[in-house]
C-alpha cells in the first residue's frame, strides 16, 4: 500500500526545507575560504589519487565541509522528522531538563549493571528476551532515578509503547556500551511508567552503507554484515532489537516499500532545477497558473492544491478583512523552506 497523500506531502516539505538550507551554504567557489594550510598540506600525500578527479583543492575542502553539514542535517533533523510523519510518533526526552527522570527500582538498576558487565566481559551474549525478564519486574526495593534517556521516535499505542533511538550508520567507537545501558534503563523506566503496556525499545539505522549499489538494491540490507561492521555492536545488541534500512522505514509506516517511496519523493524534488521551482512557489503572482499547479502536483503539495481549488470562495469570504487579506497574501514557503502551516490553517477554515 502506498503512503497517504498527506504523508507524501509532509515528507516532501522536509525535502524542500533540507534542500533550501543546503543551497544557502553550498560552496560555489572557495574564494572566501582559501586559507586551509593544514588540510592542503595533508592532501598533498593523496595528490596522485586526486589527480583527474579534483582540480580545485580549496573547493574540495569546502565541499567536504558542506557534505558534513548535510550529514548532520539528515541525521539530526530529516530522518527523525520523516520517522514522525510515517509513524505519527514524536520525540520524548526523559531528562532532568525536559520531562524529568523516571524512577526505576534498585533491583532493576542492579540487574542492568550485571547485564552490562556480563556483556562487556563476554560471559553473556545479547539476548533480548532474557534481558527483558530481568528488567520487566515489579519489586519493593527502593526507587532510584534512571539515567537520562530519550527516544527519537516515541509511539504510544493502546497496548504498547515503542521507542526508537535513531543512530548514524557510523557511530563513534565505544558508543555501543553507553547506548545499551541507556536503552536498558529506558525500558525499565517505561515499564514502570506504563505498567499495562508492552514496552519495546529499538536502535534504528536509516540505511545500510555496506550494500553494494552496483549489485544490490540501495534499500536492501544485510543485518549480520552491517552489525559486524560497527565496533562492539554485536557485543551489546541482539539482531531483534535493531531495525535497519527498509526494515526500519517499513516498521515505522506499517507498509512495505516505504524506503523506496521516500527515495522516489526525494528524487522527484532534488533536481538541478530545484531552486528555480522553489522560487516559483514563492511567487504569488503565479499562484493560479497552470505551471504553479503542475509543480504542486509534482511535489505532492496537496494542501496548496486544496486552497487553489477553493480560491474563489476564499476570496469571497475574506472580503475587506485586512487581517485575512494579509494572511492570504503570504507565501506558502518562507525563505528557509518552511511551509506556512498557520496560513494554510487560517485559509482552510474559510473553505
Amino acid at each position: 500500500m502506498p503512503l497517504t497523500d498527506k504523508q507524501k506531502e509532509k515528507i516532501s516539505i522536509e525535502v524542500i526545507k533540507t534542500l533550501v538550507t543546503r543551497f544557502e551554504s553550498f560552496p560555489e567557489d572557495a574564494s572566501n575560504n582559501r586559507n586551509a594550510p593544514f588540510h592542503e598540506a595533508f592532501l598533498k600525500a593523496f595528490s596522485d589519487k586526486l589527480s583527474g578527479k579534483v582540480s580545485d583543492t580549496p573547493f574540495f575542502i569546502s565541499l567536504s565541509s558542506w557534505l558534513q553539514g548535510l550529514n548532520t542535517t539528515l541525521g539530526q533533523t530529516f530522518f527523525e522528522n520523516v520517522a514522525h510523519h510515517l509513524s505519527n510518533g514524536e520525540k520524548r526526552e526523559y531528562t532532568s531538563k525536559k520531562m524529568g527522570n523516571l524512577p526505576i527500582t534498585q533491583n532493576q538498576k542492579n540487574n542492568i549493571t550485571n547485564i552490562i558487565t556480563n556483556l562487556s566481559n563476554g560471559t553473556l551474549l545479547p539476548n533480548l528476551e532474557y534481558e527483558n525478564s530481568l528488567i520487566f519486574q515489579n519489586d519493593e526495593s527502593p526507587l532510584v532515578s534512571a539515567i537520562d534517556f530519550s527516544a527519537d521516535v516515541f509511539i504510544d499505542d493502546t497496548n504498547s509503547i515503542t521507542a526508537i533511538e535513531m543512530k548514524s550508520v557510523k557511530p563513534n567507537s565505544g558508543e555501543m556500551r553507553g547506548e545499551k545501558q541507556k536503552i536498558l534503563e529506558g525500558k525499565a523506566a517505561l515499564y514502570r511508567q506504563f505498567p499495562d503496556k508492552q514496552v519495546h525499545f529499538y536502535i534504528g539505522f536509516p540505511f545500510d552503507p555496506t550494500v553494494n549499489p552496483a549489485t544490490d538494491a540501495v534499500t536492501s540490507f544485510d543485518k549480520t554484515r552491517f552489525l559486524c561492521s560497527i565496533i562492539n555492536m554485536t557485543k551489546y545488541f541482539a539482531p531483534n532489537e535493531t531495525l535497519i534500512a527498509s526494515e526500519l522505514w517499513d516498521f515505522l509506516s506499517g507498509q512495505q516499500n516505504t524506503m523506496e517511496q521516500i527515495l522516489e519523493i526525494i528524487n522527484s524534488i532534488s533536481t538541478t532545477s530545484f531552486l528555480d521551482k522553489f522560487l516559483l512557489l514563492c511567487d504569488n503572482a503565479k499562484r493560479l497558473t497552470a505551471e504553479y499547479r503542475a509543480l504542486l502536483n509534482e511535489w505532492n503539495l496537496i494542501s496548496e492544491i486544496e486552497l487553489i481549488d477553493h480560491n474563489d470562495s476564499i476570496i469571497q469570504k475574506i472580503g475587506n478583512d485586512r487581517w485575512l487579506t494579509r494572511t492570504y497574501n503570504k507565501t506558502a514557503f518562507d525563505n528557509r523552506g518552511n511551509y506556512n502551516t498557520e496560513r494554510y490553517s487560517t485559509l482552510k477554515e474559510l473553505i
